[in-house]
């Protein structure tokens, strides 16, 4: 297999894995368990990361690859040993596929109440595709951006990629988000997200945007995009690269601010010369980047991979936003951290990074009821306890008022927490 970097993006499958292990030496095995995997949870990478983003004399370990390929441990033990069992013996594909539901049925598919609680309406009808959690900001999933150039194998949107319509949240043209906004005056912000705004050509992005620039009350529109980090080449080489810059450069000069959202995970997604070009390019239209990205196992479990990161992306014009806690979907129970070991990691590369770097946030949890930021771990009347502030919240008049919660060492997610001091429920004012 032999890739020309700046050829037209071409993706990796679970069909690639054969090929890829002949060139990087995997055993039957081996392949065998990422198939496994990869019929579970989506498995989507590219000639960028597998050429230049792995390290490849440190797999499996390598940051990189746990960051992009199926691991083994994604899927419970008995899990993997079924699907393992099933495509060893070639059985029937409809066999296969109804044990595949039944595991994605146990990966919380859409977790934090975004279904029941967060779908809009209009006169009376849901709007599909469509998130309104937070009264200033609206998302919205255009069918068109509902892939990435490569998947995350921690990603909480995996419901977005696997193909079941009943799953997937996505809004078949812009229309109803125009409606809904000129009867919501109050919304400031649109988040364009999926999956990937960038994965969408220039044209079609702008049949989404163009619109929004009618709206007087939206002043911000953001992008959610990891295209920076796994296929840079979208700013700097793909045939419509100048087009989408030249989309940015609209929507700034209409007067609004455009937030390109990027997700970097590790350092070395910000190394390479043609993600710094892109960075570069992006910066060019008068756009700002801010980066996010949630704490992973194995991944950037480190005080010194998050300050270096932080001071990397400041160096390169990059404003550090939110460091997050892995959500409660997927394989959470093979990537999540501790919230007590999130705290000290955050605590400790925040000490290290300048005054310019901390404008991140973190850690935080985007839960049912807002996004928890874990501010410390103190005694308070002799009971040692988390010390929590809700950054956002669907009441309005719990943001930013400190609650508690009882410690606890295991903990990974807000729903494992216990009201503390002898409050009743888990919110300011319990």
């Amino acid at each position: 297999m032999s890739f020309d970097r700046r050829s037209r993006y071409r993706p990796l499958t679970i069909r690639d894995l054969p090929e890829l292990a002949a060139r990087f030496g995997f055993t039957d095995d081996q392949v065998l368990e990422m198939r496994a995997v990869a019929e579970v949870l989506p498995f989507r990478t590219n000639s960028y990361v597998v050429e230049e983003l792995i390290d490849w004399s440190a797999v499996p370990d390598d940051p990189i690859f746990r960051l992009t390929f199926p691991q083994p441990g994604m899927l419970p033990s008995p899990a993997l040993a079924e699907i393992v069992r099933l495509l060893s013996t070639q059985a029937p594909r409809m066999e296969i596929e109804r044990s595949i539901r039944d595991i994605r049925a146990g990966f919380n598919p859409h977790p934090d109440d975004q279904l029941n609680l967060n779908v809009p309406t209009l006169d009376g009808r849901p709007l599909p595709g469509l998130q309104h959690k937070y009264p200033e900001t609206v998302l919205f999933f255009p069918s068109a951006g509902q892939t990435c150039h490569a998947y995350c194998t921690f990603c909480f949107r995996w419901p977005q990629f696997i193909g079941e319509p009943g799953l997937r949240i996505s809004a078949t043209g812009v229309g109803d988000l125009i409606r809904y906004l000129q009867s919501k005056p109050q919304v400031s912000d649109v988040l364009i997200t999926g999956g990937d705004a960038s994965s969408m050509s220039a044209a079609v992005l702008a049949r989404y945007i163009e619109p929004l620039l009618t709206i007087e009350s939206v002043t911000t529109i953001r992008l959610g995009t990891k295209s920076l980090a796994f296929w840079p080449y979208r700013f700097t080489h793909d045939r419509d690269a100048d087009d989408l810059l030249r989309l940015f450069e609209k929507v700034v000069r209409s007067g609004r601010h455009l937030a390109v959202m990027a997700h970097f995970s590790h350092p070395r997604e910000l190394s390479t010369q043609v993600a710094r070009d892109a960075i570069t390019r992006v910066r060019s239209t008068g756009a700002t980047i801010r980066a996010q990205a949630p704490l992973i196992r194995g991944i950037n479990d480190s005080a010194q991979c998050w300050a270096r990161l932080w001071t990397d992306s400041t160096r390169l014009g990059i404003v550090p936003y939110y460091f997050f806690i892995e959500r409660d979907t997927g394989a959470q129970h093979y990537f999540a951290v501790p919230l007590a070991r999130a705290f000290e990691i955050f605590r400790d590369a925040y000490a290290q990074v300048s005054g310019l770097a901390r404008t991140v946030r973190g850690p935080i949890m985007s839960a049912s009821p807002g996004k928890v930021s874990i501010d410390g771990i103190v005694e308070v009347a002799g009971e040692k306890v988390f010390a929590l502030r809700f950054l956002q919240a669907r009441r309005q008049d719990w943001v930013g008022r400190p609650f508690f919660a009882a410690f606890d060492p295991q903990a990974t997610w807000f729903t494992d927490l216990k009201p503390a001091l002898g409050a009743t429920a888990l919110h300011p004012g319990a």
